[in-house]
């Protein structure tokens, strides 16, 4: 199955939120807000999902919001529970910003009360789980199982040690499919491929890894961790680095992106390009023929 021409997908679109202001892109908000419109204005707009905004910038996003231009943003809540009623109304208080989401990190359940108190019952927020004991991780999960809302989990930063083993993630990912909660992923998704950055050397997951990962995350469910070959081959599926786990996700996961999606719903990405740029290479994604709708 081959993309049509200058078309994003189902199990493409919607993939890269746009966290440019975020480490280690760091780009000033002016620039970020702009090359946002210029992103969501362009052939491969559909790839891109919402604007993240930390609630520390929050203040500089609101001086440029402009109603005639509406920008969705998701506030990456600084503070935990008790940061989440200002920050989400400043946004829903602003002419010309919609929410579209919140992402918290602290006590799990005091978040999903913040949540349920100051988050419109129509939009979810995304709860993140740190790198911890299976115990406790099975114990958060269950407690936004319990709710609309999703997981989130952190897969990279800019110190290796920011990264988690391959078996930590596999065991994320397992443990969201064992209960149907959809999750996002942050840090260190930049590429299509497990990789480590001729730069900074740094080991990277890539995010059509994660897409082989979560597709066979249901039968990966039946296997316990650390037991046998089968969870060692799930969990490798994490680190596979050959461009053959392109061709193996547009023969047998295209075909099942709404299943894929709805346990892997995106990840933060401090570049749209490089996630674009993965895609057009491996040929998961075709540019348009006409230079008029090339990228801008």
């Amino acid at each position: 199955m081959n993309p049509a021409p200058g078309v994003i997908g189902p199990l493409f679109a919607g993939l890269v939120d746009d966290a440019a202001i975020f480490p280690p892109g760091n780009l000033p908000v002016p620039e970020a807000v702009a090359a946002h419109r210029r992103h969501r204005a362009a052939w491969y707009a559909d790839l891109v999902g919402a604007f993240l905004i930390s609630s520390a910038k929050l203040p500089e996003l609101v001086a440029l919001a402009d109603p005639a231009d509406p920008l969705r943003v998701v506030v990456v809540v600084a503070g935990g529970a008790d940061g989440v009623g200002p920050a989400l109304r400043t946004v829903l208080d602003t002419p010309g910003l919609v929410l579209a989401g919140a992402e918290t990190a602290g006590d799990v359940a005091a978040v999903i009360g913040a949540y349920h108190e100051h988050l419109p019952e129509d939009l979810s927020g995304a709860i993140e789980v740190v790198n911890q004991d299976v115990t406790r991780l099975k114990a958060d999960l269950d407690l936004i199982a319990a709710t609309r809302h999703r997981a989130k989990f952190r897969t990279g930063g800019v110190t290796q040690d920011a990264f988690p083993s391959r078996y930590a993630l596999a065991e994320f990912l397992r443990e969201c499919a064992v209960r149907g909660l959809p999750f996002k992923l942050t840090a260190g998704l930049h590429n299509a491929l497990h990789h480590t950055d001729p730069e900074t050397g740094l080991v990277h997951y890539g995010f059509l890894n994660i897409v082989e990962a979560t597709a066979s995350a249901p039968a990966a469910s039946a296997v316990a961790a650390g037991d046998g070959r089968a969870w060692e081959s799930f969990a490798g599926t994490l680190t596979t680095e050959s461009e053959q786990l392109a061709a193996d996700v547009r023969r047998h996961q295209l075909p099942h992106a709404a299943e894929i999606r709805a346990l892997f719903t995106g990840f933060g990405s401090c570049s749209v390009d490089e996630p674009l740029d993965d895609l057009i290479a491996l040929g998961l994604v075709a540019r348009p023929q006409d230079p008029k709708e090339d990228r801008p």
